[in-house]
């Protein structure tokens, strides 16, 4: 149970802040604000961040919360690789409405050149937990190709995901994010499916 309440007390700082951080940007958010906003304490804030820096990689877990959320309402028969879509649109759409962009850049460029944690790159998130228990069951049930590595295929979704998002950041936001993942993805990841790596471009 303590364990379980820590959890929330963390989410909410996390959600609190970057809920401030969208509302009136990083700089001008501060942690007496975060505290307020997310209604836990300043020894709470600093049990589980040294600072507000440290939020920054927290954005790789408010992602993994919105996995934690639409899980429950995937159908246990739906088609994985339909299933890997949804994810990514119903992700997508989250953070073009709630995350801004300068702080979504500002997260990839310190993944970047930290010697840290990199909490994009943790495998124990849920995320690439979530990725791997659907592809899984995809490869099992034939509707994923079993030409790659269940690990194979979890990183390239993974990375073909980032690129979107990547690519987003570059043009800073021109255009929609989750319009052009609809686009996009099915042709990034057209070879996951089981007929994918047999089908002419």
């Amino acid at each position: 149970m303590a364990k379980k309440n820590q959890k929330k007390t963390k989410s909410r700082i996390v959600s609190a802040a970057w809920k401030l951080f969208y509302e009136q940007g990083y700089e001008d958010t501060t942690i007496e604000e975060i505290i307020e906003e997310s209604g836990t304490s300043k020894g709470s804030f600093y049990h589980y961040f040294e600072g507000k820096d440290a939020l920054l990689g927290s954005l790789a877990y408010m992602m993994d919360e919105k996995y934690e959320e639409l899980e429950p309402g995937i159908p246990e028969d739906a088609d994985c690789y339909e299933v890997l879509l949804y994810l990514n649109h119903e992700l997508l759409t989250m953070i073009e409405e709630s995350i801004n962009l300068d702080l979504l850049a500002r997260l990839y460029s310190t993944q970047l050149v930290t010697r840290g944690e990199k909490p994009l790159l943790d495998h124990g998130r849920t995320y690439y937990k979530l990725l791997r228990r659907i592809i899984t069951r995809g490869r099992e049930r034939g509707e994923l190709t079993r030409a790659l590595s269940v690990g194979e295929m979890v990183h390239y979704y993974a990375m073909c995901e980032r690129a979107l998002l990547y690519e987003w950041c570059l043009r800073k936001g021109e255009y929609s994010l989750s319009g052009e993942a609809e686009r996009k993805l099915p042709l990034m990841i057209q070879s996951l499916r089981e007929d994918g790596l047999h089908q002419a471009p």
